[in-house]
């Protein structure tokens, strides 16, 4: 992969996340050699990206498997003003489950962050992505001064 390459658009542009979800049991499934091919589309997605001066950086994420869950258990969420802590949860425990916390049939797998001038820009771009033929691609504006 490569490193951040400048929006050609960067006086308006904001970023947005790509989150790609599918099913990763059929994914895992896929013989290496027509994995080797998905990957070659995906680099290709990248590079196009990379021309447009749209691209900020991707990652594939581990399997679910592999995943942890941390969630607070019981107890009541209080108001601090005092101190790093602003809201705390008194009486909770907070608790690590294995695996992702929703249940669902299809994962998130990986992202793309991207520049883009408007949300309409970035669906453009998400339709463009290989794994749109596979599965859904969530797209969301990140918040500014973060």
């Amino acid at each position: 992969m490569t490193g951040y390459v400048a929006c050609s658009h960067e006086d308006t542009a904001m970023k947005y996340m790509l989150m790609l979800y599918a099913e990763e049991k059929v994914g895992l499934a896929i013989p290496p050699e027509q994995m080797s091919k998905v990957m070659e589309t995906m680099g290709a997605y990248q590079a196009a990206l990379e021309k447009a001066g749209a691209f900020i950086m991707t990652s594939p994420l581990a399997r679910t498997s592999d995943a942890r869950t941390l969630r607070m258990a019981g107890g009541e969420v209080v108001y601090r003003p005092e101190g790093a802590k602003v809201f705390v949860t008194e009486g909770g425990e907070l608790q690590v489950h294995d695996g992702p916390y929703a249940d669902t049939r299809e994962q998130f797998g990986g992202f793309y962050m991207i520049e883009a001038r408007d949300i309409d820009e970035a669906l453009a771009w998400a339709a463009k992505c290989p794994a749109a033929q596979w599965g859904a691609i969530e797209v969301r504006a990140m918040m500014a001064g973060y």
